[in-house]
């Protein structure tokens, strides 16, 4: 079961967020401070807090402007705080089928909306004929008796017929099986949703759990002083403060008590639990905190009657880190903030897990984590994250380009407060405020900028393959004085046709010029088009190689342009799946192909008579070395690796080129240059 929607209305800045689709694995919530990042966190938190300390309360979270008028608004009925969509996996609908003995949910989802009366309403689809149907069924009653059972709507309808008539025995232990099972339903349940909710979802549902950097350990805690506040706290839950519950998750980690450790005889028992203790956590911190290797942390208590108050007073548990370089211990909240908040988070989930149990789902909720991390801290943590995820669904909130991984802008969810509307949440990045977007646009440009500069003219390229054979097939037909491709123009490439999309929506508001060329499947790039239709980047400065390779893509490629002439003899034609590997003729490819792999074919010069039948010509030397048996992916798997054999051509450039490939290349150059040059009709 994962948590698939979210929708937040009525809390604090939040008048409505909107549907926000969250990840399966991990949700990004970027957006400015005071956007409303960690309102929307909370109120998911309060939703159903694994903890057991989140409620809403109208007076705190209501948005205060509209505070006074809530009556008047929403009547005698809670106004609806959180709207949550949960999807079952097939797994889980088999389960709950096996368990009815009969299949009554026509559709994987459900849906929770919790109010500010901390009640909810389920919303979910079941077959309710097909249930009452199944209980007739199943209770072998005779069949003159049965026959007009077997109509009811329901379970509810079901008791409701039974209760006005006359029962026969057999009818009637029937019957108070049914009130036994369905008698306590209230409100609009009617059998099936009912039994479903109650005994498969109602116990499965994820808790959420959420953590700001308030909740951080300190370096020492008088423990007295604390075993006060926990006693205090039994009747009013808020005396015990975030670090009161850092340090009482810190001892349930160490499986010591605190009143032990305040009665201990012998300090050796204790100590032996702590230094367990310690030398655990230092192996689990120090799994992902690489910034330092040499440190390792130590947990003692004793007394320091010198101290100032509270710690002169009895016991105080002292946290401490011992750098083995500098061979010296300083106290833990000496450290820097970073490794602080690191180690108090780590601390705080194996607890919080420890306590509700480590199999009951959670989802996590981060609020700024790591912000006190220095850059390559926060990569360490989004290992962490991920790790995290593999078992725990994770939303995070943050405005650190560090902490977003630009090849998963697809997780990112901007947030931003405005006019009338409020807190928005939305994971359409065009039409963003330049200052939301900002972290996404210094992640993407921190991973370009390892690789080239960008210029004011881009030409934008899948990956590195096409780069090699434009540069290839452009110094070609330059040394034969024919069009190559315009010299300020840097072709780039973004390592998927998904960065592409990216990579215009950030920055096609910029002041760079952009073409893209992309390889042509039978099936439209959905972020593509989006992209196309709502202007973001005209439909002429996007390209396919299949425009380059019939007579049919040429036509084609002519109107997008906006009715340049079409070469003649083009037609309708279906344009066939195309790859930039398809521009070469298929003889000179094969070429390549065999010198590339030489070794590997061991004398084999495959042609293309002895390829199966197919549009592109990687996919059908693919699958030729499958079905030889051929090893040439790099990696002992099926294929082969397609970046090898435009290596090769950088590496050993032909000296004769196929004119039907210059012939192919120059025409894209033609456009392309046309197009930076403005020379194309609008």
């Amino acid at each position: 079961m994962r948590l698939t929607h979210a929708r937040v209305q009525h809390f604090k800045s939040i008048t409505d967020s909107g549907d926000v689709a969250i990840d399966p694995a991990v949700t990004v919530l970027v957006g400015q401070n005071e956007a409303g990042k960690s309102a929307f966190l909370q109120a998911l938190y309060k939703a159903r807090a694994a903890d057991g300390a989140g409620k809403y309360d109208r007076e705190m979270d209501y948005p205060r402007i509209a505070l006074n008028d809530y009556e008047e608004t929403h009547g005698e009925d809670a106004a609806e705080v959180a709207t949550l969509t949960y999807e079952l996996s097939p797994e889980e609908v088999d389960a709950i089928h096996d368990a009815l003995g009969v299949s009554v949910l026509t559709q994987r989802t459900f849906t929770i909306t919790h109010n500010y009366e901390n009640g909810a309403t389920i919303s979910l689809t079941a077959d309710e004929a097909a249930f009452a149907r199944h209980l007739v069924d199943a209770a072998g009653l005779p069949a003159e008796a049965a026959a007009p059972l077997r109509s009811a709507a329901s379970a509810k309808a079901l008791l409701a017929t039974l209760g006005a008539a006359t029962r026969t025995p057999e009818v009637e232990a029937f019957y108070q099986t049914l009130v036994a099972r369905f008698g306590k339903m209230t409100g609009g349940w009617r059998g099936a949703g009912y039994e479903v909710w109650t005994k498969h979802l109602q116990p499965k549902i994820p808790g959420f759990l959420y953590f700001d950097e308030y909740r951080l350990l300190p370096g020492r805690k008088n423990l007295p002083e604390l075993k006060q506040r926990v006693a205090q706290a039994a009747g009013n839950p808020a005396v015990l403060t975030d670090q009161d519950r850092a340090v009482l998750g810190l001892l349930r980690m160490a499986k010591v008590d605190l009143d032990e450790l305040l009665k201990a005889t012998t300090y050796e028992a204790i100590i032996a639990k702590l230094e367990a203790f310690s030398n655990k956590v230092t192996d689990r911190v120090f799994r992902y905190w690489k910034q330092n290797d040499q440190l390792e942390v130590r947990i003692d208590v004793r007394t320091a009657p010198g101290e100032p108050p509270p710690f002169n007073s009895g016991p105080n548990l002292d946290i401490r880190i011992y750098n083995r370089r500098h061979r010296v211990t300083v106290g833990f909240d000496q450290r820097s903030r970073g490794f602080i908040w690191f180690f108090s988070f780590l601390v705080w989930f194996d607890s919080v897990r420890q306590q509700i149990g480590t199999k009951t789902p959670l989802i996590l909720l981060l609020d700024e984590p790591g912000l006190s991390l220095h850059a390559l801290a926060q990569e360490d943590f989004l290992r962490y994250i991920d790790d995290l995820a593999k078992h725990h669904q994770t939303v995070y909130t943050t405005h650190s380009p560090f902490m977003v991984h630009s090849d998963r802008l697809h997780q990112v969810r901007l947030v931003e407060d405005r006019k009338e509307l409020g807190t928005q949440v939305t994971a359409t990045l065009t039409g963003s405020d330049p200052k939301t977007v900002f972290p996404l646009q210094a992640a993407l440009g921190y991973t370009i900028a390892q690789n080239l500069f960008i210029t004011k003219r881009n030409l934008l390229v899948e990956g590195p393959a096409d780069l090699i054979y434009l540069r290839q097939a452009s110094a070609a037909l330059e040394a034969e004085g024919r069009t190559g491709l315009r010299p300020d123009v840097t072709i780039v490439p973004t390592g998927g046709l998904d960065n592409v999309a990216t990579f215009i929506a950030l920055l096609g508001g910029s002041k760079l010029e952009m073409v893209v060329l992309h390889d042509l499947s039978n099936k439209p790039h959905q972020r593509i088009e989006q992209l196309k239709q709502d202007k973001t980047i005209r439909e002429k400065f996007v390209l396919n190689y299949g425009m380059f390779r019939s007579a049919a893509g040429a036509a084609k490629g002519a109107r997008a342009a906006g009715g340049a002439q079409a070469p003649a003899g083009a037609g309708d034609g279906a344009i066939p799946s195309t790859d930039v590997e398809d521009l070469f003729a298929p003889a000179m490819y094969l070429e390549l192909f065999n010198a590339t792999f030489a070794k590997a074919l061991d004398g084999t010069k495959p042609t293309e008579a002895d390829l199966p039948p197919g549009e592109r010509i990687v996919e059908r030397l693919g699958r030729y070395a499958k079905d030889q048996g051929l090893q040439l992916g790099g990696k002992a798997k099926p294929g082969f690796n397609h970046y090898a054999v435009a290596n090769h051509l950088a590496a050993n450039p032909p000296k004769r080129w196929e004119k039907q490939t210059l012939d192919r290349f120059e025409a894209l150059f033609k456009r392309v240059n046309a197009l930076f040059a403005g020379d194309v009709e609008p």
